[in-house]
C-alpha cells in the first residue's frame, strides 16, 4: 500500500492506523496544496480531487476519503480491533463517529485555513466548533476511547482534528476531558512514529 499525505492534515490519521496494523507501507509527502508529491509525480494523476488521502492499494487502485481509508486499512488486519467487526452494532457506531467527526468538527477547521476567511466566519466556526468539542467530551465520558475501551479508526480521527486546534487559537484545556484523551492518544507508539514520519515530532 501506499499512502499520499501532507504533514498534520486529516491524512495523519489514515498513518497512525497504518502502524497501528504493522503492515508494509510506503508514505508519499504530497507538497504545497495537492499540486507535486515529494518525488515530483503530479498529484492529479494519482486522484482527481487533488487533496489527501490517497491510499494506493496493492492491485493498483486508489482509494480516498478518510472515512472510507481508515475502515479499509482496520479490515486489512481485524485482530488490530481498529475497527468492530461488519455487521455489529459497534461497526455502525464507528461509521456514526466518523460522520460526525467528518462533517461537524473538521469541516469546522476549514474557515480558519481558507484564503479570504473573514474574522466573523473565524469567530462563528469557533463557536460552533466549541459546541461539538461539548458534545464528544460528554460522550466520551470516563472511557478511554470513544468507542469504549479499545482505541479504533475513530480515535486516530479525532486526535488529528483535535491537534489543530493549536494552529488556529482554541485551547483545548477548556475541555479537560478532551485535553487527556488528546494526550493519551499521542503517546501511542504508532501516533509517534506517525508525527515523527511526518516531521511534526522529533
Amino acid at each position: 500500500m501506499k499512502l499520499y499525505y501532507s504533514p498534520g492534515a486529516c491524512s495523519l490519521a489514515s498513518h497512525i492506523a497504518l502502524h497501528e496494523i504493522g503492515l508494509p507501507f510506503e508514505a508519499v509527502r504530497v507538497q504545497g496544496r495537492g499540486q507535486k508529491t515529494a518525488g515530483g509525480e503530479d498529484y492529479a494523476t494519482v486522484t482527481a480531487k487533488n487533496y489527501v488521502p490517497a491510499l494506493r492499494l496493492d492491485d493498483g487502485q486508489v482509494l480516498t476519503e478518510g472515512t472510507a481509508i481508515l475502515p479499509y486499512i482496520a479490515d486489512r488486519k481485524p485482530e488490530s480491533g481498529l475497527a468492530p467487526a461488519a455487521g455489529t452494532i459497534e461497526r455502525y457506531r464507528l461509521h456514526e463517529w466518523l460522520g460526525y467527526i467528518n462533517s461537524e468538527v473538521h469541516k469546522n477547521f476549514g474557515p480558519f485555513f481558507a484564503p479570504g476567511t473573514t474574522d466573523d466566519q473565524k469567530a462563528a466556526a469557533k463557536a460552533n466548533l466549541g459546541k461539538r468539542f461539548d458534545f464528544i467530551q460528554a460522550e466520551l465520558g470516563d472511557k478511554s476511547f470513544l468507542l469504549g475501551a479499545h482505541f479504533t479508526v475513530v480515535d486516530a480521527y479525532l486526535f488529528t482534528v483535535l491537534g489543530w486546534c493549536g494552529f488556529v487559537g482554541i485551547d483545548l484545556g477548556q475541555w479537560p476531558g478532551l485535553k487527556a484523551y488528546h494526550a493519551r492518544i499521542a503517546g501511542r507508539p504508532a501516533a509517534q512514529a506517525a508525527m515523527k514520519a511526518e516531521g511534526l515530532i522529533k
